[in-house]
């Protein structure tokens, strides 16, 4: 039974309980049988809480939510859990045993929908990286191919969804973390529209805006009903997306017509694009013009600016230095040198030595850039296609720190940010799709991106290429 239950999507967990086929209890007892079996050589849950996830299900008062029983994760930064301990990838905060003291205003929705948490699953130090293989816990394994990275920085949430530990799980994504994760091990990655779902009671931003919570998921059904869980705003939030103009899981039924899609078949900026990467556009491109769709190859002219990846590295490395001075107020101890890993402590020394006057200039860049690259959307065009990233899953080591070379595995994260990042920067939504695969069996994620606030359009336009090109019967090697 439990290897029955690992192929099915949250929306079906959830319709056997409703159903009575199954019971929370027997749903928890099968995802943590599979989490004992397949984490070993996975190493994406880092903090399991098994017993209180069988506490939980068998309680009476279990919320009657739409996703009642149905076993999830939670990513290691952000998502904060009362009395469970939150790490963000640092060996210092390990070490120093820290757990918090309150749910976030994201845990607490999703505890009301009815999903019952495992445990926390593995990111790299600070969310910095596409792959996630911090010192702290060790790289987490591709379910594909366990040489090869499950992505960064949800990779231990993607990891576990994609082999079947759970059927969806908490993810972040400040410059791609949901796509490519979603994109390395052939999941259904959204990015939603910024101030779409609360930092709350904690921040109000993270990231001056770049980043924003979510999930990963195999079905984009999974996706909308998770994002009518988790959008609003809670009391106080500086900023809250537009409400939709239907719920997200409505859209999803929808199928559109006619829509002008715009085309970047290669990565910009001239970055190289794998010939895997491009195969993937080019099926992209005939599967949405078979469904009568527009199809022209175009694109906005602002992603070939260079100058926004220098933007959008110091405003990352500002809030880097900042997370690590908070963590230290939080912790009694100012982190030094030895507690971080050498790409932290180098941002986090170049964030220090940026003015003030400075990081407001790059501010008032990102919102520049924003309105140049929103303006495509503007002339006629209703979505914009790109591969998820222009390189194949990278093999595990190969972006990894050196205190010789701090800064080295930022330069070799070109290929996985490029066509990612200028999204976190405007705060539009994007969804990875997974549409295809190499020749040895990786996944490759295409990218769909809408204008501000239009989560409803790229949820109906995923929902009509997973009709066209169905993805759910491939399995990992690796799957429960």
């Amino acid at each position: 039974m439990a290897d029955d239950l690992a192929t099915l999507d949250a929306t079906a967990q959830a319709a056997f309980v409703r159903r009575g086929a199954v019971s929370p209890r027997e749903l928890v007892d099968a995802a943590i049988a599979r989490v004992e079996r397949l984490n070993p050589r996975l190493n994406a849950v880092i903090h399991p809480a098994l017993e209180r996830a069988r506490a939980a299900a068998a309680a009476g008062d279990l919320p009657d939510g739409p996703f009642r029983g149905v076993p999830f994760l939670m990513k290691d930064i952000g998502g904060a859990e009362g009395g469970a301990p939150h790490c963000c990838g640092m060996r210092f905060l390990r070490d120093a045993g820290w757990t918090e003291g309150e749910d976030a205003y994201l845990t607490r929705r999703f505890k009301a929908a009815g999903l019952i948490s495992l445990g926390r699953t593995n990111t790299p130090e600070l969310a910095l990286m596409p792959t996630t293989e911090p010192d702290a816990f060790g790289a987490t394994r591709n379910p594909w191919n366990p040489a090869y990275s499950a992505g960064g920085s949800s990779g231990g949430s993607a990891a576990a969804v994609a082999a079947g530990l759970v059927p969806a799980a908490h993810a972040s994504d400040g410059g791609g973390s949901i796509r490519g994760p979603a994109s390395m091990c052939a999941l259904v990655g959204l990015k939603p529209s910024r101030g779409r779902n609360s930092f709350g009671p904690a921040l109000g931003e993270r990231w001056s805006g770049f980043s924003v919570e979510f999930v990963v998921t195999r079905s984009v059904r999974d996706t909308a009903a998770l994002l009518d869980v988790t959008a609003g705003p809670m009391p106080g939030d500086p900023y809250v997306a537009p409400p939709p103009p239907c719920p997200f899981a409505a859209a999803a039924t929808e199928r559109p017509r006619g829509l002008h899609v715009g085309i970047l078949r290669g990565a910009p900026r001239a970055v190289e694009t794998h010939a895997e990467c491009l195969a993937a556009v080019d099926r992209a491109a005939r599967l949405l013009s078979a469904l009568g769709h527009r199809v022209d190859e175009s694109y906005p002219a602002a992603l070939d600016e260079p100058e926004h990846v220098v933007t959008y590295v110091t405003i990352v490395a500002a809030n880097t230095a900042r997370a690590v001075e908070s963590w230290g107020e939080k912790v009694g101890r100012a982190p030094g040198e030895d507690d971080l890993e050498p790409l932290t402590w180098a941002l986090a020394e170049r964030g220090r030595a940026t003015a003030a006057t400075d990081l407001l200039a790059a501010v008032e860049a990102v919102h520049g850039f924003g309105r140049r690259l929103a303006s495509w959307w503007q002339e006629g065009f209703d979505v914009l296609v790109t591969p998820t990233q222009a390189a194949p899953p990278p093999e595990v080591g190969h972006l990894r720190s050196t205190p010789d070379e701090p800064f080295l595995p930022f330069l070799r994260s070109a290929p996985y940010g490029v066509c990612t990042l200028p999204f976190n920067m405007s705060g539009q939504p994007a969804i990875s799709l997974p549409l295809h695969w190499t020749a040895d069996g990786l996944p490759i994620g295409v990218q769909l991106v809408a204008a501000y606030g239009r989560e409803d359009l790229l949820l109906a336009l995923a929902a009509q290429l997973e009709e066209a090109a169905p993805w759910a019967a491939r399995r990992p090697p690796l799957h429960a």
